[in-house]
Formats: structure tokens, C-alpha cells, sequence
């Protein structure tokens, strides 16, 4: 009985096994055929992947291809532009040099004459003259007593290597192989034109005083020289021209004759003009009311200029002299007499001023005193008779 059980166990244990081993090949062949499934399907992912990249790799580089043709292109046509420019350029330049080069050639050989005006650098200079490169085959040579009209020049001063100037052909050949040039001459063909234009700019020229006579002062301008009339010299006539010698001083140009070689300037306008500036700010310091002190200048029917001080005058006005009605200043002032003068008004940089009103002004002064001194009195009032009361209160009213 034991034995059969032990067979039947064994049989039972081998069915088992052969279960077991049955359902893990179906298993492995399950798994298998689910890895080959997966595999498949990844592997056509991946060709898929590799197709798609491919095509974008494709593309992109399509593009970047048309992209590099396009930028050859540009730059190729840039190249062949700037090459265009430069050969234009060069061309350009190759003509002017050649121009320039006929152009100095000509101007080497050309025929000096006298008269002619010509162009030069200085190269030299010493107190006998200047040598002048004139870009011709010979040098230019102007003599110290060439070169200015004015006095007040000095040729080691006022001319220095590498001016540039214009001068007269005088002689073609001094002896020494130059040109003899006169500056002064040049400067006054040139000048007068500058002068005019200078004039009706109304520009402001400035210049040293270099002689004086007893009308005037002698200004040379751009070479040429001027006249200052002595009533041109300053804001008023000026009698005495000696002190203006060697004064270097602004004028305005009033005149320009070139066919009578005149030439009149003025100082009166920008002097006046700053006189009056520096007289409004002074004015403008005054107070309407203030009393000052001055002397008298003039007399006129309408009245008196005094002197205040610092350049400043007033008018007194006939009216304002005397309390009384007088015909003329005379009857009150003279030159020269000191007076005490009120301020009454300023209006466009004129003074008014009055005695009057100072009269007027102390008479006032002297009442009030006299009122409060009344009134002081009033006050200060005490009655000594029966009938104190009574006038004390006829006091206050």
C-alpha cells in the first residue's frame, strides 16, 4: 500500500513539473512574442525619427545653401560696387592731379608783368624785407618800405615765416633774380572794397591812433589810412587831440572814397553808446524825493542844467527856481553857482529837479513844528483864576 502511494505521488509530482514547465514556455513564448511586437515597433519609430530628421536636415541645409548663394551674391555685388567707386574715385583724382599738375605748370611758365597782383609765402624775413615763394621759377621780394603805410608797421614784428600775403608786381627782375613786389600797393587796391563792405556792415574796426593833428587823430585800416575828426574823437568835441597819440581805440567807418583816397572813421557812436549805458545805470541808482546838491552849467529861457556829479545833469526848469515868477534863470542863478536841488522825477534818462519843492518842502517842515510846538503848549497849559475849568475845557475843544 505504501509502495503504490509513493508512485502515485511521483507521477503526480512529475505532472506537475511538466505543468510548470509547460506554462513557462508559453510564457517565454508569450514574452517573446510581445518583445518581438515591442521591437518592431520601436524600431519602426526609429525609422520614422531618422526619416523626419533627415528631411529637416535636409531642408535646413537647402535653406542655408540658398541663404549662402544669396549672401555670395550680395557681397559680390557690394565688391563690384566699391571697386566701381574706388576705380571712379581714383580716375577722379588721377584728373585732378593732372589738372593740378597742369595747372602748376602753367602757372611756372606764365608771363609775369608788372602790375600783376600775385601770391606768396613768407620763407624769409629780416629788417631789410621778405622773400616770397610764389610758386613760380623765380621768389618774390618785397622791401621793408613795401610793405605798410602805416607808421606804427614794424616788418619783424608783424610779418613772420609762413604768411601768407598778396603783393604787386613792381619789377619783374630787381638785378638779384627776384621779383620786386610792393605789399602796401596791393593792400590799397584790395583794401578800399573791404572798407565799403566793412562800412555797411557797420562793423566795429580796431586800430591804434598813430599821429594826431590839431582836427584830429590818423587811424590806418587794412593798410589805408584814416581820419578821426576831433569831433569824432569822443562823446563831446575834443580840444586838445595830443593825449589820443598811441591810443588804441574802436571806431565805426563813416566815410569811404576811393577816388579821392579818403577815408573818415568815428569813435562818437560806440563811446556815446556806452557813455549812456553807464549813465541809466548810474541814473537808476537815483531816488525821486532825495535831495542832493549841484552846480549850475548852463542857462536857457526854459530853465538850468545843473551838475550833479559823476556826469550826471538835471534840468531845472524855470518854473521850479523861485516860488515867485521869474522870465528867465538869470534872475535867480548864474554859472557856476552852487545849489540845493530836489529830484521829482526820472523818465527815460532825464532828470528833473526843483528848488521849488525844496522851498515848499521846508515851509511844510516849519509849520508842522509850529503845530507841535502849539499843541506841546496846549497840553502843557494850566489856568490859575477862578475860571481855570472853564477855559481848560474851551482849550480842548
Amino acid at each position: 500500500m505504501s509502495e503504490f502511494n509513493i508512485e502515485e505521488i511521483a507521477r503526480e509530482a512529475v505532472e506537475g513539473i511538466k505543468k510548470q514547465v509547460s506554462d513557462a514556455i508559453t510564457q517565454v513564448t508569450e514574452a517573446k512574442e510581445t518583445v518581438k511586437a515591442q521591437a518592431g515597433e520601436t524600431f519602426e519609430k526609429v525609422k520614422a525619427d531618422v526619416a523626419d530628421a533627415a528631411f529637416t536636415v535636409k531642408t535646413e541645409a537647402g535653406t542655408k545653401i540658398e541663404q549662402a548663394k544669396a549672401d555670395v551674391a550680395d557681397a559680390a555685388a557690394k565688391i563690384q560696387a566699391q571697386a566701381g567707386v574706388a576705380f571712379d574715385k581714383a580716375k577722379a583724382k588721377a584728373t585732378e592731379t593732372m589738372d593740378d599738375f597742369s595747372n602748376e605748370v602753367e602757372k611756372s611758365v606764365r608771363k609775369v608783368k608788372p602790375g600783376d597782383i600775385m601770391e606768396g609765402e613768407v620763407i624769409a624775413v629780416n629788417e631789410n624785407g621778405a622773400i616770397l615763394d610764389l610758386n613760380y621759377y623765380a621768389t618774390g621780394r618785397v622791401p621793408a618800405d613795401e610793405m605798410s603805410e602805416d607808421p606804427s608797421f614794424s616788418i619783424l614784428r608783424d610779418v613772420k615765416i609762413g604768411d601768407r600775403f598778396k603783393a604787386i608786381v613792381k619789377t619783374v627782375d630787381d638785378g638779384k633774380g627776384c621779383i620786386l613786389l610792393s605789399r602796401k600797393m596791393a593792400d590799397s587796391e584790395c583794401s578800399w572794397d573791404k572798407l565799403s563792405e566793412l562800412m555797411e556792415n557797420g562793423a566795429v574796426v580796431t586800430g591804434t591812433i598813430s599821429d594826431v593833428v590839431k582836427s584830429g587823430a590818423i587811424m590806418y585800416v587794412e593798410g589805408i589810412r584814416g581820419f578821426i575828426p576831433a569831433s569824432k574823437l569822443d562823446v563831446k568835441y575834443v580840444e586838445d587831440t595830443a593825449p589820443y597819440l598811441g591810443r588804441t581805440m574802436s571806431v565805426k567807418i563813416s566815410e569811404v572814397d576811393e577816388d579821392n583816397r579818403k577815408l573818415i572813421l568815428s569813435a562818437k557812436e560806440i563811446l556815446t553808446e556806452k557813455y549812456l549805458e553807464e549813465q541809466n545805470e548810474k541814473i537808476n541808482k537815483m531816488v525821486v524825493g532825495s535831495v542832493v546838491t549841484g552846480k549850475v552849467e548852463t542857462l536857457k529861457d526854459y530853465g538850468a542844467f545843473v551838475d550833479l556829479g559823476d556826469g550826471i545833469s538835471g534840468l531845472l526848469h524855470v518854473s521850479q527856481i523861485s516860488e515867485k515868477k521869474i522870465a528867465h534863470p538869470k534872475a535867480e542863478l548864474k554859472v557856476g553857482q552852487e545849489v540845493k536841488v530836489m529830484i521829482t522825477a526820472i523818465k527815460d534818462g532825464k532828470i528833473s529837479l526843483s528848488m521849488k519843492a525844496l522851498i515848499e518842502k521846508k515851509e511844510e517842515e516849519e509849520e508842522k513844528e509850529l503845530e507841535e510846538e502849539a499843541t506841546e503848549y496846549k497840553s502843557e497849559y494850566v489856568p490859575n483864576n477862578p475860571f481855570a475849568d472853564l477855559l481848560k475845557d474851551y482849550i480842548k475843544k
